[in-house]
């Protein structure tokens, strides 16, 4: 995201100040700035972090390309203080700035989950941590104000590793420009190839992971690296090379969505795009995009690209967090925040933090030592401040101190909603996190990437009586009623058949744009497992929202979802065994516990309408799935909603543990209600009846 520019690098890539670098910064924000904003149109406007990719491995490239050519080495603790003092000041400020704003705005179990993200900041590894996060399927929380930081952790680990590299190569090659160019051009195929690899196996780590995005980075360096050879494109051919890579970026975000498999081959575009702008640039041809990139709205948001990189991300989150995730903000305020606020305060940012804290040439040649152990100084500070900052978060929880009666042996309908938090409150509001049926925590929720098919057996496993959970984490949340009506019944087993948002039904889903090929192989090998030895009755369960592969736009969900819902499960009963779909759980807006945590007084403004809640239409589809294949079908609706809401709290038990997940608690509330369909189904006596 950073500016590097020194009249040795412009000398070498032929001209003075490269005005088109600075306009193709402007770009790269401005698609960011306008993707987050929420703007019509700019639907791929993530992409303007590949162009800051490449911009930073051209310039760093060059600076350490040259430095080799003529002094046939790299001053490392030169360029490292360089690097920090250009990059750290603005970024530990923003994100100090953040750590504030969030205790002020942040809901105090939201806060310390932003904490964390802070502290992973501060210690240079977010994009590590975002990986991880987003990796976890069975998370489902707000956007991080940190979030963006993932990027920055991308170039500061670049820039640690790659002079090092770079000169080991230089080494290696025996100082032959050709033969290091070939070499860099080696790494960056190595590592395109991992990201389009990875993409569809393993998306987040593809997209956060330096190994998987350097060749972006890789790709500026071997424009550098060719520049410096001398070799120049003719005027017409960089006119027309320039022009073409323009409009692959332009041409990216407006023709790539959140539905777009990314990194992977799709950020070939904008990268190559960049890489051909830039090299156009350096020849001296007036045809090319060269004038309209100088223009001075461009060169000035050029200018302060950085810290309105920095700021525009955080004003947008923590400001939706103070009016609550329940309220989506309007698009003349993400507007308003996003883009002309952000402006105004990325240029003062500019100017009093950039500027002012980048030392005079002298200074940093002479005290390299001094700027990184500064640097070491205060990131030690700042991480044991955001360290206490967290622990004292997680002791804000408390309840209103007032008690309810306890929720009754049977689900009443309508529910009892309980409009405040009270103290016998069961799972506890720090607790919600983590009220998880054992399925979840025991290894048998497969994830994402395993496909095995393993028995997972509970109750009598040896019992002739057998029951199947089958489908995705909203069928593995069932888990505990199914369980205590199979515990209770000698001779009656349960298996698990589950894997993080893989449903039972044959239709293909897009998870973060990549089409869930492990799902269709994983779903598919259990099938032939269970026809092969047909259990008595199979419990099935399917999150409502899925995107599909073959209608990602959601124009044909609904008809192919009942195909593949029916496909299942007329196999199933065909192979005589007897099927049960249960309707899929509610689902809300707002992280409950986190907007139920800013004040336990009033939980009641947590509930969800119930009309945005529920899709009846998907309900509809899986109800007549069940009438056709002569399946069984239960809709627990009436005991979790009332006509108008689905609260958050019901008696003295908090319902969700998530934005669509129920809590393992509310779950085994419900068994008694599920008791006698089982019951029914497996023609045996019901232990319990309303």
């Amino acid at each position: 995201m950073t500016t590097e520019t020194s009249a040795r690098t412009a000398a070498a890539t032929g001209r003075a100040f490269r005005a088109d670098i600075q306009g193709l910064r402007a770009i790269a924000v401005g698609l960011v700035l306008l993707y987050h904003a929420g703007v019509p149109l700019i639907t791929g406007g993530y992409v303007g972090v590949d162009v800051f990719f490449v911009i930073s491995g051209f310039l760093i490239s060059t600076h350490l390309l040259e430095s080799l050519q003529r002094d046939g080495r790299i001053r490392f603790a030169d360029f490292y203080a360089r690097r920090i003092r250009r990059i750290l000041p603005a970024s530990l400020t923003v994100a100090v700035l953040t750590v504030i704003a969030a205790v002020i705005f942040y809901p105090p179990l939201a806060l310390e989950r932003v904490l964390r993200d802070g502290l992973a900041t501060i210690l240079y590894v977010p994009n590590f941590w975002f990986a991880i996060q987003n990796t976890d399927y069975l998370a489902d929380h707000s956007p991080s104000p940190f979030q963006h930081y993932w990027s920055l952790g991308v170039e500061e680990q670049f820039y640690l590793l790659w002079p090092v590299v770079l000169f080991l190569i230089f080494l290696a090659t025996r100082r032959r420009p050709r033969l290091l160019l070939a070499a860099v051009s080696v790494i960056a195929l190595a590592s395109l190839v991992a990201g389009v690899m990875l993409t569809p196996v393993d998306q987040p780590s593809a997209f956060f992971l330096l190994p998987t995005r350097a060749w972006e980075l890789l790709f500026g360096a071997i424009v550098g690296a060719i520049l410096l050879q001398g070799s120049r494109p003719p005027g017409r051919v960089a006119a027309v090379a320039g022009w073409v890579g323009l409009l692959m970026i332009l041409g990216s975000a407006l023709l790539f969505n959140d539905s777009t498999a990314f990194p992977g081959v799709a950020a070939v575009l904008p990268t190559l795009g960049t890489a051909l702008v830039i090299f156009a640039g350096a020849s001296d041809t007036r045809m090319g995009p060269t004038s309209a990139l100088s223009l001075p709205p461009l060169q000035f948001i050029g200018l302060i690209s950085y810290s309105l990189y920095l700021v525009h991300w955080p004003l947008l989150v923590v400001t939706q967090a103070a009016v609550g995730e329940q309220n989506p903000l309007p698009a003349w305020m993400r507007v308003l925040f996003g883009i002309v606020i952000a402006i105004v305060l990325a240029w003062v940012l500019f100017r009093c933090v950039e500027m002012p804290l980048r030392a005079p040439r002298m200074l940093v040649q002479r005290r390299p030592r001094s700027t990184l152990l500064a640097a070491l100084g205060v990131t030690v500070v700042l991480a044991v401040g955001v360290g206490a900052a967290v622990n004292w978060s997680a002791d804000r929880l408390t309840g209103s101190g007032d008690v309810v009666t306890e929720s009754a042996d049977y689900p009443t309908s309508p529910p009892n909603p309980t409009a405040f938090v009270p103290s016998n409150m069961t799972p506890a509001l720090q607790d919600v996190d983590d009220d998880l049926a054992p399925v979840f925590t025991d290894g048998c929720q497969l994830d994402p990437k395993s496909e095995a098919v393993q028995d997972c057996e509970y109750a009598d496993a040896s019992g002739d009586t057998r029951i199947v959970l089958f489908g995705d984490s909203h069928s593995a949340q069932w888990f505990p009623a199914v369980e205590e009506f199979a515990r209770d019944r000698p001779g009656t087993s349960l298996r698990t058949y589950t894997k993080s948002s893989c449903s039972a039904a044959a239709a293909t889903v897009l998870v973060k744009g990549v089409p869930y090929s492990s799902c269709d192989r994983w779903r598919s090998k259990v099938v032939e497992h269970l026809l092969a030895d047909p259990p008595d009755l199979v419990v099935i369960s399917n999150y409502a929202h899925y995107v599909l592969a073959d209608s990602p736009d959601g124009s044909q969900r609904l008809p192919l979802w009942g195909e593949g819902l029916r496909a299942t499960v007329q196999q199933l009963r065909d192979a005589g065994s007897e099927v049960l779909l249960i309707a899929d759980s509610p689902r809300l807006r707002a992280a409950p516990d986190s907007c139920v945590s800013t004040d336990v007084m009033d939980a009641a403004r947590c509930d969800e309408q119930r009309e945005w809640a529920i899709d009846a239409e998907l309900a509809a589809v899986e109800r007549d799935v069940a009438a056709e294949t002569d399946a069984e079908y239960v809709d627990f609706t009436e005991f979790i909603c009332t006509d108008a809401t689905c609260p958050v709290i019901i008696d003295d038990l908090f319902v969700y543990r998530d934005v669509n997940h129920m809590t393992s608690t509310f779950v085994s509330y419900l068994a008694p209600a599920l008791e006698p369909t089982l019951a029914s189904l497996l023609d045996v006596d019901p232990a319990t009846a309303p």
